[in-house]
């Protein structure tokens, strides 16, 4: 699969798989273990039998990678959700999430010594200043309509959130977590120069090692997934099969999950961590984009500024007239 192909699927999997994820999480909001389950399950049982061949093809990359690979996933999302209860307001946790690319391109330098030319630096500060303005543009709409529901997360107890150094170690977990996130995509991408790239296999084996771990999860699975079986029920197929409602999104989100991720994970064999990382961000801002559109939210002056920037770091960092040329070429020391 060739770059530009793998950033289509991207843009068109994600976006489409945020739209039906928006269903769900409007009809109930806690589904979300139950959502994240059936991708996982989908994700691992197309690749046992397609790309496992139901386990007559063995793994070219030792498994031990992998399992590195699974636990700083596992680790940076924890430490994400963990910094609410050191009382991260939500848009300096939105912030610091925002913060991807330029944590990639720092993390680049530090353990590839991987330098690029003045352009993309540029390139990357515009982009992620846009993204953040948008972010926070739209958290402010949605606060005019309902309350923050962060703010009724529990905090642990002894700990004070209006102190400046329990905010503080909050900021340190999101650093860390931003930093672990960039760490896992160069990580990434070093395995593949040394393994040879094997993105299909990879995108099984991530999926699969996690599964296990959803048995904590099985009381409020089972309780989302009664739930969506009670929702009205609509008529599929010539046979006019009925079918609820939530379950036939939930299969439109898994199956718009698999393409998103799988392209991003070709994409991993194409590029740099940096640029797979780019498409990742401004995949988010798309979508975020069209769900302004799609379900009538205020676009705000704001939401012009941010796409401004957004849109002229991206041309930046393309550079499709050559303006800078030899483009983006990467100086390795």
């Amino acid at each position: 699969m060739q770059p530009a192909a793998a950033i289509v699927l991207v843009m068109l999997g994600c976006c489409s798989n945020v739209v039906f994820l928006e269903f769900l999480t409007k009809a109930h909001p806690g589904c979300g273990n139950l959502v994240t389950f059936s991708q996982f399950l989908f994700i691992s049982v197309h690749g046992f039998l397609f790309t496992m061949r139901c386990g007559r093809e063995s793994s070219k990359i030792p498994i031990r990678e992998y399992v590195i690979m699974v636990g700083m996933f596992f680790a940076s999302s924890v430490l994400n959700n963990y910094a609410l209860n050191f009382g991260i307001p939500m848009p300096l946790h939105m912030i610091f999430k925002s913060g991807s690319l330029v944590a990639n391109l720092l993390m680049g330098m530090v353990v590839l010594k991987r330098f690029y030319r003045k352009h993309k630096y540029i390139a990357v500060v515009l982009i992620t200043l846009g993204i953040i303005l948008c972010t926070l543009a739209s958290q402010a709409v949605k606060n005019a309509k309902k309350a923050d529901a962060a703010a009724t997360v529990e905090q642990p107890a002894g700990l004070d959130r209006s102190s400046p150094v329990t905010l503080a170690v909050g900021a340190g977990v999101l650093t860390a977590a931003l930093l672990l996130s960039a760490r896992l995509g160069i990580f990434q991408e070093v395995l593949y120069k040394t393994h040879g790239k094997h993105a299909q296999q990879a995108l099984f084996i991530t999926h699969s090692l996690p599964l296990p771990g959803f048995l904590l999860l099985m009381p409020d699975i089972i309780h989302h997934a009664r739930l969506f079986s009670e929702s009205e029920a609509v008529l599929v197929g010539t046979l006019e099969l009925p079918v609820p409602r939530l379950w036939l999104c939930l299969l439109c989100n898994v199956i718009t999950q698999y393409v998103c991720i799988s392209s991003v994970f070709r994409l991993t064999e194409q590029c740099t961590s940096l640029t797979v990382t780019l498409v990742v961000t401004l995949r988010k801002f798309v979508s975020l984009l069209f769900s302004i559109w799609y379900f009538a939210n205020p676009f705000v002056a704001q939401h012009w500024v941010g796409s401004a920037l957004v849109f002229a770091g991206t041309l930046l960092f393309t550079d499709p007239c050559g303006a800078f040329a030899p483009s983006g070429l990467i100086v390795e020391k």
